[in-house]
């Protein structure tokens, strides 16, 4: 499946028109005509970064709500994500948090930290049997990924391929309840409790897989105060959690590099970074790298836009939690298991192709070109677009004027007043006093 879905919508009545999430997409996904935001579907990553900046909060995340999420089905499997245990403050046994699940209505949980164990071991025995590109690209984060796809298509075989943790929890979390229940597939509802917006798109849109096992995604700060009064109540817990240091590590950046247990990788974190790393490694300015993990969030997942906690207070958590863990619980057998491994290859999106016609594009490059060296070079924002560069890529594309540029209209309107001078000063030869012509017959 690999169709446009996403989790980042705009509510236009709430939208002053202001240029702040402009300046901040990554993809240059916004416009801002007649007054408000537009957003580009097609160039979109779902990264939250216009959630983040906006100060109407005109920009919304899109997920399924608690708990009407629940009313579908008979047993439902929560997966908390590793990202969750940084929310709580003093938490220092994990299965407190889990059973609070099971004082919500759950019927049972599954860790997303367990899944993550399963996709360092399964790195670790890709990496030393060397059948993939280096530097390998984590795949962990969706945004990460959409963004290789539609904008950096040479590094698309550099991309691990290997489900993200949730997918791997969700598979057997659905495979461990049917065997249990006996229920049908579409009696059980697999509930992911997710740090951002990207992972719901990736389960609406999957890259890389046919489709995910997760039937549900409920954003941590929706069910975070539920889940904080449930764990209130919980006294003789039952032991559930079965995840180690690798598997909550991935919460927080550098986490799931540290977890593939090589020594020459890269761990970069918030959009602007991950960018910078990814340009340069297509520039080739990286020669002995391994593995590069990458998170569009700052600090990782816990910095995730449906959060509740600051990033790096969860971060400072996390790490004091796992010191208590074991190194790691979940490992596979000898061959890394064929049901972890992507079903399809990523392709890439070209939605920046000015046109499928060869000669076609180069011509509008050319215009572009020529359009982009007559604009001021300011990258001001003022003509609804985030630079001067895209201003004349939407002229070419016949979705803007160079006169939405407000210094080419201030030079424009300069030139009106100067010609409306020289014509207010203009005075018929018959009536002029011509002193060159005074007293000639």
């Amino acid at each position: 499946m690999s169709g446009y879905f996403h989790s980042v919508s705009l509510d236009s009545d709430k939208c002053k028109g202001c240029i702040n999430c402009i300046k901040h997409c990554p993809t240059e996904a916004i416009r801002v005509r007649n007054g408000k935001a537009h957003i580009i579907t097609e160039r979109c990553i779902d990264c939250g970064e216009c959630i983040r900046v906006c100060p109407n909060r005109a920009k919304l995340a899109t997920y399924d709500s608690y708990p009407d999420s629940f009313k579908d089905f008979k047993y439902k499997v929560a997966l908390p994500a590793p990202s969750l245990y940084g929310q709580f403050k003093n938490l220092d046994d994990v299965d407190i948090l889990l059973n609070g699940f099971i004082k919500l209505g759950f019927d049972a949980v599954f860790e997303v930290a367990k899944a993550a164990e399963i996709a360092s071991d399964c790195t670790r025995r890709m990496i030393a049997d060397n059948v993939l590109k280096k530097p390998i690209i984590s795949t962990a984060c969706p945004t990460v990924v959409r963004l290789i796809r539609v904008r950096f298509p040479e590094l698309l075989d550099n991309i691990l391929p290997i489900s993200a943790p949730v997918d791997i929890a969700a598979a057997l979390a659905r495979k461990e309840a049917i065997e249990k229940t006996g229920l049908d597939s579409k009696d059980i509802g697999i509930i992911f409790i997710s740090p951002c917006v990207a992972k719901n798109s990736a389960v609406k849109a999957p890259l890389g897989i046919d489709h995910s096992e997760v039937d549900r995604v409920i954003a941590i700060k929706d069910i975070y105060p539920h889940l904080a009064e449930a764990m209130r109540e919980v006294i003789d817990e039952d032991s559930i959690s079965c995840a180690g240091r690798i598997g909550v590590g991935w919460a927080s950046s550098g986490g799931e590099a540290a977890g593939s247990l090589v020594e020459n990788y890269l761990a970069a974190d918030g959009i602007e970074n991950v960018i910078k790393v990814i340009e340069d490694l297509e520039d080739e300015k990286f020669t002995d790298l391994d593995f590069i993990e990458l998170n569009a969030c700052a600090g990782g997942c816990v910095g995730g836009i449906l959060t509740v906690e600051n990033p790096y207070v969860a971060k400072a958590r996390l790490k004091k939690l796992r010191k208590y863990l074991p190194v790691s619980v979940n490992h596979v057998g000898e061959k890394v298991p064929e049901e972890v491994l992507f079903t399809s290859k990523i392709e890439h999106s070209p939605i920046f192709s000015l046109s499928n016609n060869r000669a076609e594009a180069m011509r509008r490059m050319r215009v572009m070109d020529e359009i982009a060296r007559c604009l001021p070079g300011l990258d001001c924002g003022s003509c609804g677009a985030p630079s001067c560069r895209a201003l004349a890529e939407d002229v070419v594309r016949g979705n803007a004027s160079e006169g939405d540029c407000i210094f080419r209209l201030k030079e424009h309107i300069k030139n009106l007043v100067e010609e409306f001078s020289r014509i207010d000063s203009y005075v018929p030869p018959p009536f002029r006093n011509d002193s060159k012509t005074d007293g000639k017959k």
